[in-house]
């Protein structure tokens, strides 16, 4: 199920006397996160308006009405979401969210290998970590010559595995 708001991070702790938090970042990057001027609270039902700006691995972030270091003190531990709406990707690039639970399925056999549980990121490119009915983990190279298809709408990413990736090794 594609949920509108998507998790983008939690508010760890104060940075300065006049408001501002400090957030680590489940998204990208603190710098992707920066781009919006508009986060939410409560899976999106409270909007607030920010400001932020990179900082090492996080995010520092000032919302709007939040003035001293004790109301900051007060959001810390709240997580940070996004409307998915605020963004326009390129075609074929999903939220890791979108994928999880996505079915595996072979485009030419129809076989399920099982379902997205984890997406790795290795430099060259993304690993989908697939998991089976027996708990067995497999690892898929995001490459165009594996990954066919993905339509996270109905959960399904049709591949053509690499010899190898789904053999039994018991």
């Amino acid at each position: 199920m594609i949920k509108q708001f998507l998790e983008v991070g939690k508010i760890v702790g104060t940075h300065g006397l006049n408001g501002e938090v400090r957030v680590e970042c489940w998204c990208d990057s603190p710098e992707f996160l920066c781009y919006f001027k508009n986060l939410y609270f409560k899976e999106g039902q409270e909007k607030i308006q920010v400001k932020s700006r990179p900082h090492k691995n996080i995010a520092l972030v000032k919302i709007k009405n939040v003035n001293s270091i004790e109301e900051a003190d007060m959001l810390r531990g709240k997580v940070l979401y996004i409307n998915r709406d605020d963004i326009n990707f390129e075609e074929g690039v999903n939220f890791v969210q979108d994928l999880l639970g996505c079915v595996v399925k072979d485009i030419d056999t129809g076989a399920v290998y099982g379902k997205i549980t984890d997406v790795l990121y290795t430099g060259a490119n993304d690993v989908y970590e697939v998991t089976n009915d027996d708990n067995k983990k497999f690892y898929v190279p995001v490459i165009e010559q594996v990954v066919i298809n993905k339509d996270v709408e109905n959960e399904v990413v049709e591949i053509r595995p690499m010899k190898g990736i789904f053999d039994d090794e018991d």
